[in-house]
Order: structure tokens, then C-alpha cells, then sequence
């Protein structure tokens, strides 16, 4: 029997699992465990599962060595340093392809609200600001013949494009080697959904925003680093593009007081892409078969790329 520390609790009956086979710490907290707890907490486990709050690095490891297996419980591994870990042969798995469904359904619910503005509408309601029915207010977008470019046509880019489609949206993928400013000057909505490395960082920057239509909508459900969020705070002031709905930031969560939180017609929610049920509870599963398999020295089922 091994011992392996959860960072968090976690939705789904799979940590039973988990707990028939081994000795399992489950972190109490609400918040992620703070980097000096987290050391603490894994030196003398032989199993880590971690959310992508929690980053993975040599420092981490040097304090774990008796550390067999990291279950990563994300579809990435941003947080994880993988060199380190291979260094060690220690390996790492992911929860590829089982959020596609909720975060093109997050991802198109910020577009409709954007498109509609329905933000402004709930507060002009709350605010008392709503007086009789306006035929020129809170005039938003048409989705029916707009044009939406999807940056990273992966999976959950093609989902989103294939919801797009159903509301009569015209789509444009735009991936690697394609003219993003091109298409970018032809939207009327942006989502993006490219992976971050280097050579995506502020992928949406100055020359980005300005290559956008005053009118055009940003979407972000990709990571919070695609968007230099300087540049998209000044292109909302500047009524540069219309509006911008982010599930990701950079940092998360944003700092109360954060400049970008008073930037105008804004929609940001708290990272809840996957943020469903089934969603969350696949993961868990996932995670937990990658654990087993790896205390068991078996290959993991789903391991990072």
C-alpha cells in the first residue's frame, strides 16, 4: 500500500477508488495548499495528485523521494515540470479529451453574452436604469451570417466552431502558419484556443487588438497568457473591439483592484470551462486510473505529451 496526497477534494466517487488500494491525504483546504505545505505533505508519498494550482518542479521533488507518480488533473501539464520529472523517471498523466464538450459550451455561452450584452442589460435591471422597452438599447450582435475565427481549431476550437455552425455562424479556423491578422480584420468574434507555449504568449497583443473590428468580440476559454491583458484593457477603453469575455487570466484569479476588472463592456468568469458534473468527475476518474497504474508500474492510460 502507498501513500499519495490529493491537493484538493475532488468531484466523483472515483477517489474511493483510490483509497480501497492505498493511503490517501486528501488536502482540507478550500485554497491550494501553499508551495512550503505542499513539500510537506508529499515527502513521504509515493503518489501526487495535483491540480494545475499547485506547480511540480525540481525544488517539489527533491523533498519527495520516494515519489513514483504524478496525476496531473487538468488536460495539460503547464504546471508540471516534465524534464524534471523525467530526470527522475517519475511519470506524469493528464485528463486529455474530457472537457471538450463543457468548455465549447462555456466558450459559446460567453460569445452569446457578449454578442447580446446581457451583462449590461442585468445591470441596467439592477440598477434600476431599465424605464420602458428601447428600440435602440443594448443592441448587440446577430450571430445568424457573423463570422467567427477559431484560433486553435484543435478539439475544443472545432466544437465551438461546430456549435457556431448550428447558429448559422460563418467559420474561419485559423491555426499555426495561417494570417492571424487576416483573419482577425474579417471576425466579428474571436475565440481562442490555442495551447500556450513561447511562441503563443500575447498572441493577442497591441498589433492583435488593433487588427480586430471596433465592433468584434474576443472570447478567451484557451489560458489566461494568449492575451496581453494590458492591450486588451486599452482596447476596451479606446472602444478599439466591442467586448471581451474571459474564462482564463493571467494571473489567476485576477487581484481585486486588477486594472483590467474596470476596463468597459468585460466579462470575466472564474476558469469554469470544464466546470460541469460529468466533466469534472471524468477527470477525477482519469486521474485516479493514472495513479493506480503508475503505483502498480504499469504504463500510464493517459500520459503527458
Amino acid at each position: 500500500m502507498a501513500r499519495v496526497f490529493v491537493t484538493r477534494a475532488l468531484p466523483g466517487d472515483a477517489l474511493d477508488r483510490l483509497r480501497a488500494a492505498h493511503d490517501v491525504d486528501v488536502w482540507e483546504g478550500s485554497l491550494p495548499p501553499h508551495a512550503t505545505e505542499l513539500r510537506e505533505r508529499v515527502a513521504p508519498c509515493e503518489g501526487l495528485l495535483c491540480l494545475l494550482t499547485e506547480r511540480v518542479d525540481a525544488r517539489l521533488l527533491e523533498t519527495a523521494p520516494r515519489l513514483r507518480v504524478v496525476a496531473n488533473y487538468a488536460v495539460g501539464s503547464d504546471n508540471v515540470d516534465l524534464a524534471a520529472c523525467a530526470a527522475r523517471g517519475i511519470p506524469v498523466g493528464v485528463t486529455p479529451d474530457v472537457l471538450t464538450d463543457a468548455t465549447a459550451d462555456l466558450a459559446f455561452a460567453l460569445l452569446l453574452a457578449a454578442a447580446r450584452r446581457l451583462p449590461e442589460g442585468w445591470r441596467a435591471v439592477r440598477e434600476g436604469r431599465w424605464r420602458t422597452w428601447e428600440p435602440a438599447g443594448w443592441l448587440g450582435l446577430e450571430l445568424a451570417g457573423a463570422t467567427l475565427a477559431v484560433v486553435g481549431p484543435g478539439r475544443i476550437g472545432r466544437a465551438v466552431a461546430r456549435r457556431a455552425e448550428g447558429f448559422g455562424m460563418v467559420v474561419e479556423p485559423v491555426g499555426r502558419g495561417d494570417d492571424l491578422l487576416g483573419a482577425l480584420g474579417r471576425a466579428d468574434v474571436v475565440s481562442l484556443h490555442a495551447p500556450l507555449t513561447p511562441r503563443t504568449h500575447h498572441l493577442i497583443g497591441e498589433d492583435a487588438l488593433r487588427a480586430m473590428r471596433p465592433s468584434a468580440i474576443l472570447v478567451n476559454t484557451g489560458r489566461g497568457g494568449l492575451v496581453d491583458q494590458v492591450a486588451l484593457r486599452r482596447a476596451l477603453e479606446e472602444g478599439r473591439i466591442a467586448a471581451a469575455a474571459l474564462d482564463v487570466t493571467d494571473p489567476e484569479p485576477l487581484p481585486p483592484g486588477d486594472p483590467l476588472l474596470s476596463a468597459p463592456n468585460l466579462l470575466v468568469v472564474p476558469h469554469i470551462g470544464s466546470a460541469t458534473t460529468a466533466a469534472r468527475a471524468r477527470m477525477t476518474s482519469m486521474a485516479v486510473d493514472n495513479l493506480l497504474a503508475g503505483l502498480a508500474g504499469e504504463p500510464l492510460p493517459h500520459p503527458a505529451r
